[in-house]
């Protein structure tokens, strides 16, 4: 199925364009710590218009779509939710970094202590921006989660683009967007309209249903390649757990591919009754004569996915998928 789109995607840069404003001694905001005057830049988050620091003095991080992005360019963090962060981010190997915690309960009077000039924000974090921005009223908080109503790849796009500019790694951030699209395209041309896709999560032994476009991570999948779910169901949601499906359900349904999160792989894998999905999925009873199943169509997302869910994740899901599909 072809891309309908610039694979360039041209118009997302010129959406989130930043304009240099390397300010003068009289029009730039001070320094918070010396009252010198700093070199902005100008961006577009989802508030609108943000003025940051162009070489940031200490950075706070806290949405887990930008983890690996930062850390694979070398963002030095003076804290950061590395609870939240998987093991295969570098951050949580260096002791430097103040953790503040996880999205329930997190210490934001260590954010204080940091002394940002910048916070990134986003996903777990997005209900504390006003909480984060009150205490720190001198520091930009970003705020870049993908917006609702807005096609999700575009936002995963704009996201990078946005931190490209304000880290100075613009080159890099055209090459995640260059590789994101090329894992598009390679998963959409191999994919047959009349193939069935279903996708679903595990968690605690369980399957959940995960539904075209709402559906926490895999269904916005099902927009951006054009596929033709096996099942639709009303009034599905975004729950992180999925949504309750039987294994009769799905076998009635038939899919010829099932696509998975496995999110206890990447929350629960250390516990003794994690059971990891394919291990549910694979040894069903009830799935067995499922085609999906039958044909070993089956295609599961990284498996830090639940705590990774930035552009080089889908980038790589993305090109499992397309290998599967160019195999079948």
């Amino acid at each position: 199925m072809p891309v309908k789109r610039s694979l360039a995607s041209l118009s997302l840069l010129a959406a989130s364009a930043v304009v240099l404003a390397g300010c003068t001694a009289t029009d730039a905001a001070p320094a918070a710590s010396t009252g010198a005057a700093a070199e902005t830049i100008q961006v577009e988050d989802n508030s609108g218009t943000q003025t940051v620091p162009a070489a940031p003095s200490s950075v706070v991080a806290l949405d887990n779509r930008t983890f690996e992005t930062l850390s694979d360019w070398g963002v030095e963090l003076s804290a950061a939710a590395v609870a939240l962060m998987p093991e295969t981010i570098a951050y949580t190997q260096d002791d430097s970094i103040v953790d503040i915690g996880n999205h329930r309960e997190p210490n934001l009077e260590l954010i204080v202590a940091a002394e940002p000039d910048l916070v990134i924000s986003g996903q777990r974090f997005s209900d504390r921006d006003a909480d984060i921005a009150a205490l720190v009223p001198d520091a930009a908080v970003l705020q870049l989660e993908p917006r609702d109503g807005e096609p999700f790849d575009e936002e995963l796009r704009r996201q990078v683009t946005v931190l490209g500019e304000v880290f100075g790694k613009q080159a890099e951030a055209e090459q995640l967007v260059a590789d994101f699209d090329a894992a598009i395209e390679r998963a959409a041309n191999a994919y047959d309209a009349s193939q069935k896709v279903m996708a679903v999560t595990t968690t605690g032994g369980e399957i959940g249903y995960l539904a075209p476009s709402v559906g926490r991570t895999l269904g916005p999948i099902f927009d951006i390649l054009g596929m033709t779910p096996a099942l639709e169901v009303d009034g599905s949601t975004d729950d992180h757990q999925g949504d309750d499906i039987s294994v009769e359900a799905i076998a009635d349904s038939n899919p010829d591919w099932i696509l998975v999160m496995d999110r206890d792989a990447a929350v629960g894998a250390d516990d003794p009754a994690f059971a990891p999905a394919a291990d549910i999925l694979e040894g069903s009873e009830a799935l067995t004569g499922v085609t999906a199943v039958q044909e070993g169509n089956l295609v599961y997302m990284p498996a830090d996915t639940y705590t990774n869910e930035g552009i080089q994740t889908y980038t790589e899901f993305l090109n499992g998928f397309a290998d599967a599909l160019e195999a079948s």
